[in-house]
């Protein structure tokens, strides 16, 4: 682990890395500029990450990939209607001495990938909620605290609906980020297809270690952050929440409920790395913008009226700004 000067040099530093990060999932990612952007901003920022795609963009092998590049242990559950809580977490057994004993599950892992989170049962899916918000399961009454740093990334398929159970709203707003992903363009894809399609098999070099990200992350928290903008911030999450007083025009007439607390500060924290990796020291109210529709997309429940007039989640974003 390196010594800094100052959180200056810190700041220059992760930048160096985030470009060298990116550098090396390029390799095997072809495009996907922003949702690259969005998941490694989650994980600096001490978030966790939900991806929304079709099957075939991708989804699994960009989680594996960044997992790769951060040298961190890597483990892919993949959630089925007849998974139990159990097997996540782990379970007890009886060993040789007649003493129970718990075998961790999947769950102790620096990057837990839960494919198809919404093919499981509420009562499997809440298993990760306490893993989410405390770093840590119970098990028989006994704790368990998680390795760090830990991230949960998810993905969910938006076509397929049935045999799903919609995620409920505690365990998404555990996500700091909803991030959709569209289909590559024309040029993307026919170099993704020549890349898979052949022998070529990119090696992806570890780029920074679980302890740097670790301070990182504490590096984030660091940078200040004006009042102007920190206002800005809150003012944009307050918007959302129809019948209140800064509720807009747009969102009393679309919204069922807005954005809670944990919006405005996963809009400050965001903003804050966002501008970190862009050379910044301080964020403004571009970093704040430059966030906020990953953050406030699955925080925002549209009523009747939206659905049937076609507004989007996104439009109502947008004309918050």
């Amino acid at each position: 682990m390196k010594n800094y000067a100052s959180d200056v040099e810190a700041v220059q530093d992760l930048l160096q890395r985030y470009k060298a990060l990116r550098a090396e999932i390029g390799k095997v990612i072809i495009g996907q500029d922003e949702v690259v952007r969005d998941v490694l901003i989650s994980i600096f920022s001490r978030g966790h990450c939900l991806l929304v795609g079709v099957p075939g963009l991708a989804k699994t092998l960009l989680v594996n990939t960044i997992a790769q590049s951060l040298g961190l242990t890597y483990n892919r559950i993949q959630f089925t209607p007849d998974l139990m809580p159990s097997d996540i977490i782990g379970t007890e057994i009886l060993d040789e001495s007649r003493h129970f004993k718990f075998i961790k599950g999947p769950l102790f892992a620096n990057i837990i990938l839960a494919d198809e989170i919404n093919r499981t049962p509420p009562k499997t899916q809440s298993a990760l909620l306490e893993a989410m918000q405390e770093y840590a399961v119970t098990a028989a009454g006994k704790r368990y605290s998680l390795d760090q740093p830990f991230f949960v990334l998810a993905t969910q398929n938006p076509i397929e609906q049935e045999g799903t159970y919609p995620l409920p709203e505690a365990q998404l707003d555990r996500f700091m980020f909803n991030v959709l992903l569209t289909y590559p363009d024309f040029n993307e894809e026919v170099q993704v297809v020549k890349n898979t399609t052949s022998d070529f098999k990119p090696n992806v070099e570890k780029v920074i270690s679980g302890e740097e990200i670790a301070y990182f992350q504490h590096l984030i928290r660091r940078i200040p952050v004006s009042d102007n903008v920190l206002q800005y911030a809150v003012q944009l999450a307050t918007k959302t929440r129809p019948n209140t007083p800064n509720a807009t025009k747009e969102v009393n007439q679309f919204v069922s409920w807005g954005a809670g607390p944990r919006a405005s500060q996963f809009l400050v924290i965001g903003a804050k790395c966002h501008a970190a990796l862009n050379g910044k020291f301080s964020p403004d109210m571009e970093d704040v913008r430059a966030v906020a529709v990953p953050i406030l997309r699955h925080r925002i429940v549209r009523n009747y009226r939206a659905e049937a007039d076609g507004v989007t989640v996104e439009k109502l974003i947008q004309g918050l700004f």
